[in-house]
């Protein structure tokens, strides 16, 4: 091939017209673009990985052989559970916790003014900075661990919770303030709903962060859970099974995204549509 025509096929106006043929043969075939796009990353990995790492790194077929065997182990269960149901307790925490305090943030000035500066800085500290005091105050046990999710869910929460607490419409305020509303009225029926849109938004951030954290807690204080079957098998060069550990925590977070695009198609209808508005 000429140098001329190498040109003409590397043009930016033939590398889009060949990724449209790619992509309409795979839409006839049945195969969407996201699982292209994963099997030829997976390809470049396994090709990649076998050519130029040494033997025990991951590669995909080595870690789809080791993956059942994996799933079905007592020791890999029994990580995953102790890993979630923290997670799910620390949320829980941060969920009402954040939401009461956001609330109050974004409704009573002298609240906010009090509470803002804080908020904001403990939201940006790194948890690893958090954590050996942690672990002072609550021990090297699970303790430890529930304290550093609730530290990681809880600003993003409440964050958010203040944020749409001070963007309720004044027209709602005023409705309830002609009809002579009791104030929980107020705080519940119309401050509390018309921040659902900041509290689903913050859900979404504090379940990330209550994740990393929960690992980052089990790698500092060597909890059981799925951070150490990550760190032991990474250590003795097991790197198959500990991808196995970091799929199920990519598994957790899409199942969660998955949750709440569900709930919200299901009980705010309203939701997507403000956001598309």
């Amino acid at each position: 091939m000429s140098g001329t025509q190498v040109q003409s096929a590397l043009a930016p106006g033939a590398i889009e017209r060949g990724a449209t043929r790619v992509l309409g043969w795979a839409a006839d075939v049945g195969i969407g673009p996201k699982v292209l796009a994963g099997l030829a990353i997976l390809t470049v990995w396994q090709i990649g990985v076998g050519a130029l790492a040494p033997p025990f790194v991951a590669k995909p077929l080595n870690i789809i052989a080791v993956m059942p065997g994996v799933l079905a182990g007592r020791e890999f269960l029994m990580a995953t559970y102790y890993t979630l149901s923290a997670v799910f307790q620390g949320l829980a925490i941060a969920l009402i916790a954040g939401t009461v305090i956001g609330v109050a943030m974004g409704r009573v000035k002298i609240i906010d003014r009090l509470l803002n500066f804080y908020i904001n800085g403990f939201y940006t500290m790194p948890m690893i900075a958090v954590l050996p005091l942690l672990t002072i105050w609550f021990g090297y046990e699970d303790k430890a661990r529930l304290a550093t999710v609730v530290f990681a869910a809880f600003f993003s929460i409440a964050i958010n919770a203040r944020d749409g607490a001070r963007s309720v419409p004044p027209e709602f305020l005023e409705v309830a303030r002609a009809y002579r509303s009791p104030a929980y009225l107020v705080w519940f029926d119309i401050t509390l709903f018309s921040s659902l849109p900041y509290l689903i938004a913050g859900m979404r951030l504090a379940a990330g962060r209550a994740l990393v954290g929960a690992v980052i807690a089990e790698f500092f204080v060597s909890l059981d859970g799925l951070g150490l079957y990550i760190l032991a098998h990474t250590r003795t060069y097991q790197h198959n099974e500990a991808v196995v550990g970091v799929l199920m925590l990519a598994a957790f977070g899409l199942a969660f995204e998955g949750a709440m695009n569900k709930i919200t198609r299901r009980y705010f209808p309203w939701y997507r549509r403000d956001a598309r508005g």
